[in-house]
C-alpha cells in the first residue's frame, strides 16, 4: 500500500513547475494522495490549472488570497464539499515587497514589514484554523522555510524576519493542535532556482556558495524536498512536530 493511499491533501503555494510545493505536491500524488490546490490571482491560474490537470480532470482548483479570510474560508468549504475531511496541508506561500528585499534591512518599510508577516508567516495561522476542524483523524501541516530565519543572508532582509516568525508560529500551533493529532512541521530547504528565489538578489551566487560549502558539495534537488514532505505527511513522522527540518546538503551545520 502506498505511504499517502487513502489521505486527502491541499497544496498552496504552487506557481509553477519549478515550485518547491510542485515538488511536494507531485510526491504527495505518487505516494496515493488526492489532492486539491489553490493559486494566487490570474496571473498564475494558468499555469497552475495546466499543472494540477495532470492529477486528473477532476482535480480540484481554487482561488485563495491568504490575506482574505473570506477567501480561505471559501476554500476550507469547498474542500469539505469534495473530500469531507482533510489530512494533508503544505504552506508554501511567502511573499515581500520588491523593494524591501534590497538595500539594508535598517530601511524596511512598516508596511513591508506588515505585508511580508502577513503572507508568509500569519496565512500558516489562519490556514491551520480553517483545516483543524476538517483534520478529524488527524493530519500533517507543513511549511517551508529558510535558513535565513536564523543567520544573517544578504538580501534576504525581512523575508527572514518573517521566516522566523512562520517557524514560531509552527511550534506554537503544534502545541495547540498536538492533542487533535495534527503535526505541524517546516522544512527548511537549501537555495532552489524557483520564482521566488530569482527575486533574490546575488541568488546565483548562493546556489554556487552553497556549492562550494555544504558537506555534500551540491544543492537540494526538487525530488529529495518532495521525499521529505512525503515523510512528513506520512506515519513515518506520527511522533515528529514543532520542527524544523534542514534539507539542505547539510550546509546549516557549517560555521565557516
Amino acid at each position: 500500500m502506498s505511504q499517502l493511499s487513502g489521505k486527502f491533501g491541499i497544496v498552496f503555494g504552487v506557481a509553477n513547475k519549478r515550485s518547491i510545493a510542485w515538488a511536494i505536491a507531485q510526491a504527495w500524488h505518487k505516494a496515493g494522495a488526492k489532492l486539491a490546490f489553490t493559486y494566487q490571482g490570474e496571473r498564475l491560474k494558468e499555469n497552475v490549472e495546466e499543472l494540477a490537470g495532470t492529477f486528473g480532470p477532476d482535480t480540484l482548483l481554487m482561488p485563495c488570497d491568504v490575506t482574505k479570510d473570506e477567501d480561505i474560508a471559501r476554500v476550507f468549504s469547498e474542500v469539505g464539499q469534495k473530500f469531507g475531511k482533510l489530512h494533508l496541508l503544505l504552506h508554501s506561500v511567502a511573499f515581500a515587497p520588491k523593494d524591501a528585499l534590497e538595500g539594508q534591512f535598517v530601511n524596511t518599510s512598516r508596511e513591508a514589514f506588515r505585508i511580508a508577516h502577513d503572507v508568509s508567516a500569519y496565512s500558516l495561522i489562519a490556514l491551520a484554523r480553517g483545516a483543524a476542524p476538517l483534520m478529524t483523524e488527524g493530519g500533517s501541516i507543513v511549511g517551508m522555510t529558510y535558513y535565513g530565519s536564523e543567520k544573517v543572508v544578504p538580501h534576504y532582509n525581512v523575508m527572514g524576519v518573517a521566516k522566523a516568525a512562520l517557524e514560531a508560529s509552527t511550534r506554537y500551533l503544534a502545541y495547540d493542535l498536538g492533542p487533535q493529532k495534527i503535526r505541524v512541521n517546516c522544512i527548511s530547504a537549501g537555495p532552489v532556482n524557483t520564482l521566488a528565489a530569482r527575486g533574490i538578489a546575488g541568488f546565483t551566487d548562493m546556489l554556487k556558495h552553497y556549492e562550494a560549502h555544504a558537506p555534500l558539495k551540491r544543492n537540494v534537488l526538487p525530488d529529495e524536498l518532495g521525499a521529505t514532505g512525503t515523510f512528513l505527511a506520512s506515519d513515518g513522522a506520527a511522533a515528529i512536530t514543532g520542527q524544523v527540518i534542514y534539507v539542505d546538503c547539510g550546509y546549516q551545520i557549517m560555521g565557516m
